[in-house]
């Protein structure tokens, strides 16, 4: 079935909750925007979250790492989509992202590409994995 504009366009409004939550620094936001089986892959250890508790548990593990670092003031910023592909309910995207942050005060900015695995539920587009790569 093809990828109607509305779903596009829904699929995007859920990527852009997920990563406004992240930047407020509400964990709870994102989490709730992540299905039940959802998979994180992300460059600090344990390097993958899954599970019904992915969500959460990477927020927990980005803010003792970040404590533990000195890290502070993260934020992304998403660009327009490399790729957004929907089909039926599933869909799959890929952003260009920047994430700016100070580490011992230093500001510091790291480019990536941030891509996402999403289906749609009853309650809408949820995030079904994701996994940030370096450019």
């Amino acid at each position: 079935m093809p990828a109607v504009a509305a779903d596009t366009t829904e699929v995007l409004a859920t990527l852009k909750a997920y990563s406004d939550g992240f930047n407020t620094g509400d964990p709870g936001a994102g989490a709730a925007l992540c299905a039940g089986q959802a998979v994180i892959i992300d460059e600090f250890p344990p390097h993958v979250w899954q599970g019904a508790t992915a969500c959460a548990d990477w927020a927990a593990g980005l803010a003792a790492f970040s404590d533990a670092g000195g890290y502070t003031e993260a934020h992304i910023t998403a660009g327009k989509p490399k790729a957004l592909t929907v089909t039926g309910d599933h869909a799959y995207a890929v952003l260009p992202a920047t994430l700016t942050y100070k580490k011992h005060e230093k500001p510091l900015t790291q480019s990536g590409l941030w891509t996402f695995s999403l289906q749609k539920l009853d309650a809408g587009w949820r995030i079904t994995g994701w996994a940030w790569a370096l450019e």
